[in-house]
């Protein structure tokens, strides 16, 4: 740029310009102009770069205003579909799935799924592992589709809430203390078998003990003894015929006796036995069973 200097005059008076002493030049030449270029250049080429860069991952991660790949927000949380891996604890409220799929939690170790308290402790856990599946907790509850308890467990007793508790092992149940029910029935064209291996079979009741059998015969067996007892009442045995074939018989007395009939006779300890039959009873005569 060049600068000028001017010299104002009186009209009628002539002056001479003078010439120009000083010229300045502003602007980047040389090789500072050729720097500022390429760096212009360098930053249009990363500007470029990075746009590029953003729309790619734009297009991978399948964002969209409503999520990002398989996860949508809505109004009741997120969403997501297909198969999804979770590298941290996850914690929800809430966790279903589609009315049209089932709910699947894999993992190569276990799952464990945790509820705690407003302190951060843990109050409820459920574990699943490869060999057994633990709960932890106060009281555990399944119920049914109406909202019946099926199954209830706590520190105190075990609930069973259906109509029937059927057990289909080849060994039957295994009970190491008592049990108390109203009934105990077997399966169609099967047998009820109640058995103690080495102690006593106990069954008590305040209003009486009912066996059936509607097709088959009832059988106790015992190694021991078979004790019938009733504390206020009768031993009532009502049959068309009510047979004792390994009692111990007295000897055959005298001719006329017998004639094949034979009486029952009781020992003071009760233990029953028979006798030959005669025209009176005969039960003082073989009492020495009883000894």
């Amino acid at each position: 740029m060049v600068r000028e200097q001017y010299t104002t005059t009186t009209p009628g008076t002539s002056l001479e310009r003078p010439k120009n002493q000083y010229v300045y030049k502003i602007g980047i030449y040389g090789w500072r102009k050729r720097c500022l270029y390429l760096f212009v250049l360098l930053l249009l080429i990363i500007l470029v770069v990075n746009f590029s860069l953003t729309i790619w991952i734009l297009k991978v991660m399948w964002f969209s205003p409503t999520g990002m790949g398989h996860l949508r927000v809505t109004k009741e949380g997120l969403r997501l579909e297909g198969e999804s891996e979770f590298l941290f604890p996850l914690y929800a409220k809430e966790i279903h799935s589609r009315e049209d799929s089932s709910l699947l939690l894999q993992s190569t170790h276990n799952v464990t799924v945790n509820a705690r308290n407003s302190n951060g402790e843990v109050t409820g856990r459920l574990n699943v592992g490869p060999r057994m599946v633990e709960f932890h907790g106060q009281q555990l509850q399944i119920n049914s589709k109406d909202g019946k308890p099926l199954f209830t467990v706590d520190e105190d007793e075990v609930v069973i809430g259906t109509d029937k508790l059927r057990v289909t092992g080849p060994e039957g149940a295994l009970f190491e203390h008592s049990v108390e029910t109203p009934l105990v029935r077997a399966e169609a064209f099967k047998q009820l078998r109640l058995e103690s291996p080495t102690r006593s079979l106990s069954m008590d009741a305040p209003k009486g003990i009912n066996i059936k059998a509607q097709a088959g015969n009832i059988e106790a067996l015992s190694q021991m003894d078979i004790k019938l007892q009733s504390s206020d009442g009768v031993l009532l045995l009502d049959a068309e015929t009510v047979r004792l074939p390994k009692l111990p018989q007295g000897t055959t007395g005298g001719p006329g006796w017998s004639q094949g009939l034979y009486e029952i006779c009781v020992c003071p300890d009760g233990k029953l036995y028979m006798s030959v039959a005669g025209v009176s009873s005969t039960c003082h005569e073989y009492s020495h069973v009883c000894q």
